[in-house]
């Protein structure tokens, strides 16, 4: 009798098949989301004119951690303590291009940080953004 885990072929005992899952993620739709963000300049925008006042030297940037929640978001993860559950999901990985997701405790001292400077921020990049949608929109014509 054969074990599901692992299973050889008796044609090639060389081939083995395994139901181990592998690395599956059900936020592959995602990867579309990252596409049209990037083609829109969204992310670009993100990076260029967010920061919070804190000048301490960080491996997880305050604008990778805001796409990071932003994608989260979508994905409806609306918790900041969902990001621990995600710290090695490959369809995160590969959409924030990091081995692995800023922690709970980072993303909360991420929004801890934010002050009335970054809703300023928050502004500034709406309004960007929709001079960009109204300059895509007049290129149509």
């Amino acid at each position: 009798m054969d074990i599901l885990n692992t299973l050889s072929l008796k044609s090639n005992r060389q081939i083995k098949i395994n139901f181990d899952g592998g690395d599956l993620s059900s936020d592959a739709g995602l990867l579309l989301i990252k596409e049209f963000a990037a083609k829109t300049g969204f992310t670009r925008l993100i990076k260029k004119n967010f920061k919070t006042n804190d000048k301490s030297v960080r491996f997880h940037k305050d604008d990778e951690n805001l796409m990071q929640m932003i994608y989260q978001i979508i994905s409806a993860y609306f918790k900041d303590d969902c990001a621990d559950e995600l710290t090695l999901d490959p369809v995160f990985n590969a959409i924030l291009e990091k081995n692995s997701l800023a922690s709970q405790p980072t993303l909360s001292r991420f929004f801890n940080r934010m002050d009335e400077d970054t809703l300023l921020q928050f502004d500034d990049i709406d309004k960007c953004s929709c001079t960009v949608k109204k300059q895509a929109t007049e290129n149509k014509r």
